[in-house]
């Protein structure tokens, strides 16, 4: 499969972690919700893992690498709590696209830090994205 049907199935299955996570945290504290989400998250990502490994020690990473993958953790970590919060207190069809705007930070923290080339088409469509994410937030009274 190309990086697209990866990053679609990303989408999808995000989609319905919205739903099954507004559901979930009704009647529990958010953030032992997300721990148990994320244990979850970790048996099944080990299996994973261990499953799809060459046969043969598996070769530990180096430390810069190690660094990185930390930081991605617990960045994904905060994100998780807040967005479990954020699912108790609101609606997940309100929720769910500010959670997207994660994707104009991205497309600005690439162009800020990896020096990625940004083009007007990421302009023009992280503008949508900011654009369509608050219309969808917003609700009239």
């Amino acid at each position: 499969m190309t990086w697209v049907a990866w990053a679609l199935l990303s989408a999808f299955f995000a989609g319905i972690t919205a739903i099954l996570a507004k559901v979930g945290v009704e009647h529990v504290n958010s953030n032992l919700a997300t721990a148990i989400r994320t244990t979850v998250i970790l048996v099944i990502t080990w299996a994973i893992a261990f499953a799809s490994a060459p046969s043969g020690p598996i070769a530990m990473p180096g430390r810069r690498t190690l660094l990185f993958l930390t930081l991605s953790g617990a960045a994904t970590g905060l994100s998780w709590l807040c967005y479990f919060r954020a699912l108790q207190l609101g609606e997940a069809s309100r929720v769910a696209p500010l959670d997207k705007l994660s994707a104009v930070f991205a497309i600005v923290l690439a162009g800020i830090f990896l020096r990625e080339r940004l083009t007007w088409h990421q302009a023009v469509g992280g503008s949508l994205i900011v654009a369509g994410s608050l219309i969808l937030a917003w609700r009239s009274t």
